[in-house]
């Protein structure tokens, strides 16, 4: 069975564009990485735990901020690792600079022996639509995608 992971795409209007919030990983791997490697937040979840439930909680870990409001579901996309990712999106108006996130600890530099705290969020941006859809995991476009074709037909 394939892992699972849920997370939230906060969007908001600023003169009257639509923008959506990204997250990107921290961590040596994705330091030098820009195109591709940012993402709604999320996180895993087990079997039993309810999707939206985890996509509140994992919001919560990695930006250090709790979503309020009503949020409506996105669907599902599917990572090339095989990953089911669950989305929903909520209006909010998230203040960037006061992302906090948690922290993973892990060997580095690989081999040494040395464990290294890195944040699980290095930073978040808000992105118009177009510049969403050039910095997002190719696999989670359709969230944004979902969410224009949404806000059109209101």
């Amino acid at each position: 069975m394939p892992k699972k992971s849920a997370g939230i795409l906060l969007y908001r209007y600023e003169a009257g564009a639509l923008l959506v919030l990204l997250v990107h990983p921290g961590g040596p791997f994705w330091s030098n990485r820009d195109l591709g490697a940012w993402s709604i937040p999320k996180g895993e979840y087990e079997a039993g735990e309810e999707p939206e439930a985890a996509a509140h909680r994992e919001f919560l870990e990695e930006t250090g901020i709790a979503v309020t409001g009503p949020l409506e579901p996105l669907g599902e996309a599917r990572l090339k690792s095989g990953k089911l990712i669950t989305a929903f999106a909520g209006e909010s108006e998230f203040d960037i600079a006061s992302i906090r996130s948690n922290l993973f600890e892990m060997e580095w530099p690989p081999g040494s022996g040395r464990m290294q705290s890195f944040p699980e969020v290095d930073r978040a941006e808000w992105f118009t639509l177009e510049e969403a859809r050039a910095k997002i995991n190719a696999a989670q476009k359709a969230f944004i995608d979902r969410l224009q074709d949404r806000r059109d037909r209101r």
